[in-house]
């Protein structure tokens, strides 16, 4: 079932046929869609751009879309020069937003077949500093209070960004995913350090780069590499709060799924406004709502299963993007 949140819009959107589950009228603040919306499901939203006060201001968007799942999102655009403009445009890109049109045959086309970051690449400014574009991509982090409502984008101009990734059910995929990781930053000409914590499994992995270290040892290697941009750390057992930010790898099989609701059947509730990932995962995005709304939790990402020895670009630069990192390098 679908959202809608309308304003100037209103008469046309009102005639898309589609299943609709909740539709409001009106200007409202960011804050008031989050709080209506982060613990609401639901299959798609579309929003009327100019039902977001003060859409103009960057920020407002940036901060709706941090608190819900923008995959789920298509934004329908005034069409104006402001809201077409290459910059405008791009940033609604680093924000993870793929699916924006100024129109319903958009709309339409959206709801059968939403954008990866790969079909909207093309319309990826990167700002170099200067103004002038085409540089490497800022390091974006996401900064906030502990339930991830508040939350401020700032370039990481000392220390480092560091991302922890911890298996939530068994054999997850953590190693391998921060590896992944790494190699597509460094790829994308990133200064990127990973780390494993209280494990030896990066022994199996071909790149004498990679870093393992003891739980009471992690303070001290993320220390060592401060200078580093991004920081990959396969947690385990390591100290979430030393990391600017956490993915929790969920592999939604049923067996995977049982067992680990077993050790801990409030596993999901302690976990609410944390990011979730589905790991090896084919479920469609109506498998992901019914999920949702059973479990009583929301899903950051849908991570598929991924061979190593193939290019796994699009998906992990849309999971990069999704977590507030712009990589694109033009």
């Amino acid at each position: 079932m679908n959202v809608i949140i309308s304003n100037e819009r209103q008469a046309e959107l009102a005639s898309l046929d589609i299943e609709v589950i909740k539709s409001i009228n009106g200007t409202f603040e960011a804050d008031e869609l989050i709080q209506m919306f982060s613990n609401f499901f639901f299959g798609r939203m579309i929003l009327d751009l100019t039902a977001l006060k003060n859409y103009r201001d960057i920020r407002n968007l940036q901060k709706f879309s941090m608190s819900l799942d923008v995959e789920k999102i298509i934004v329908l655009l005034p069409d104006t020069p402001e809201c077409l403009a290459p910059q405008f445009l791009s940033r609604l890109i680093s924000m993870g937003i793929y699916n924006f049109t100024t129109n319903l045959d958009g709309v339409n086309y959206l709801l059968q077949n939403p954008n990866t970051y790969r079909d909207v690449a093309h319309l990826h400014q990167i700002d170099d500093g200067d103004g002038t574009g085409g540089g490497v991509a800022p390091i974006v982090a996401p900064v906030g209070d502990n339930d991830g409502t508040t939350l401020v984008s700032n370039i990481v101009s000392g220390g480092s960004y560091i991302l922890g990734i911890k298996n939530l059910t068994d054999h997850a995929g953590s190693t391998m995913l921060t590896y992944l990781l790494k190699q597509e930053l460094v790829r994308l000409g990133r200064s990127v350090v990973a780390m494993e914590v209280g494990r030896k499994d990066f022994l199996y992995i071909n790149d004498k780069e990679l870093v393992s270290t003891t739980k009471d040892g992690l303070a001290a290697e993320l220390l060592k590499y401060r200078n580093a941009s991004v920081v990959l750390v396969d947690l385990n057992d390591g100290d979430t709060n030393l990391c600017s930010d956490v993915i929790y790898l969920v592999e939604p099989s049923s067996m995977k799924l049982n067992k680990m609701m077993r050790r801990d059947s409030k596993v999901f509730e302690k976990l609410k406004g944390k990011k979730i990932v589905l790991a090896r995962s084919l479920l469609t995005l109506q498998d992901i709502t019914e999920f949702e709304y059973e479990a009583k939790t929301k899903i950051f990402f849908n991570l598929p299963p991924m061979d190593e020895r193939q290019d796994n670009s699009s998906v992990l630069q849309d999971l990069l993007n999704r977590l507030g990192i712009s990589t694109y390098t033009g």
